[in-house]
């Protein structure tokens, strides 16, 4: 027999949900079948795996050791494991979030099985710093919220809790968070635009083809760009982010003659190649720079309620714009 107490991370989903997370190597018709038999019982009671959790709550598991580790082995295992990597750049943090400087080079979330990802930095951070045992990783995992292209830097926001990742998660949704991104892009750009379009991925190639008319599988897009100051060869803007597709600012500006300094997908492989043996720049000057939170939060985040979150410049793009005077 085992005991599961239903903690602050677990509360509020149904049992069948966090059995599912639980045994995840188990199939659905296995755990009602053990619902229905009274081998697995909720405070002592029958249960059919719709009732909502609540801290505190004691769920057993009347199941040999050999099957619960046979069916609880994937999910928990993989998650656990403590990775190498940079140690985390963390722009703020408290119990139930974490802001972060990524920098360029790292995934958001991993594409394949052996990647390391911010997701897996962040959780090897928690466990290290103890603020995350293994076991809890078998019904609950922090994750970052927001995603960033490899190689663009800057802010990314971690749930650390369950409360905090419904609340970043939701917030991004529903855009209530203000996004702002600074990049230099060939040319000189004037004065506060915003530019709407439709953008169309590509997934054979993993390019996105930006349109000024609907065409089959695009998506409406828009951005906003505050031209911070250029030396007619460059410009530095502000960017914000209106919609969030895949590649959005890269493509929309590229597609304005515009495209974002080292930027070789979208970009020009000439000037690209040049800041390259000029500055050591070998990824897109595009930088996630300030989170603005939204405005109004229910408890327990009314702290965080309109403040504002900057990361910091990468070496490589701080050097290049103090050369190029675009500060």
């Amino acid at each position: 027999m085992r005991l599961l107490t239903v903690g602050n991370n677990e509360a509020g989903q149904r049992l069948d949900k966090l059995l599912a997370k639980y045994l995840d190597q188990a199939g659905k018709g296995f755990l009602y079948k053990m619902l229905r038999k009274k081998n697995i019982t909720l405070n002592g009671k029958k249960c059919d795996g719709s009732e909502r959790l609540q801290e505190g709550d004691e769920i057993r598991l009347f199941l040999s050791d050999e099957t619960i580790e046979k069916f609880s082995g994937g999910r928990g295992q993989s998650a656990s494991r403590i990775v190498s990597g940079p140690p985390l750049s963390i722009v703020y943090e408290d119990s139930h979030i974490l802001l972060i400087n990524k920098p360029a080079g790292i995934l958001s979330q991993k594409a394949k099985e052996t990647d390391v990802s911010m997701v897996e930095l962040v959780i090897s951070y928690l466990l290290r710093s103890g603020q995350l045992m293994e076991e809890e990783l078998k019904t609950f995992r922090p994750s970052v919220c927001n995603r960033l292209d490899r190689n663009t830097s800057g802010l990314i926001a971690a749930g650390k809790t369950l409360a905090g990742l419904q609340m970043l998660s939701r917030a991004f949704k529903d855009r209530t968070i203000h996004k702002y991104y600074l990049c230099i892009v060939l040319g000189r750009l004037e004065g506060k635009q915003k530019i709407q379009g439709f953008l169309r991925k590509d997934e054979k190639t993993n390019r996105v083809v930006v349109s000024k008319t609907e065409v089959p599988g695009s998506s409406p897009i828009a951005t906003s760009y505050t031209p911070l100051k250029s030396n007619g060869a460059f410009t530095m803007l502000q960017v914000e982010l209106l919609t969030g597709r895949t590649h959005q600012i890269r493509a929309h500006l590229a597609s304005l003659g515009h495209p974002v300094a080292g930027d070789y997908k979208y970009g020009r492989p000439a000037v690209n190649d040049e800041i390259q043996k000029v500055y050591g720049i070998s990824s897109q000057l595009l930088h996630s720079w300030k989170f603005i939170m939204p405005r109004e939060l229910d408890e327990p985040f009314v702290y965080l309620a309109g403040r504002e979150f900057t990361a910091e410049l990468p070496e490589p793009f701080e050097k290049m714009a103090k050369a190029e005077n675009l500060f």
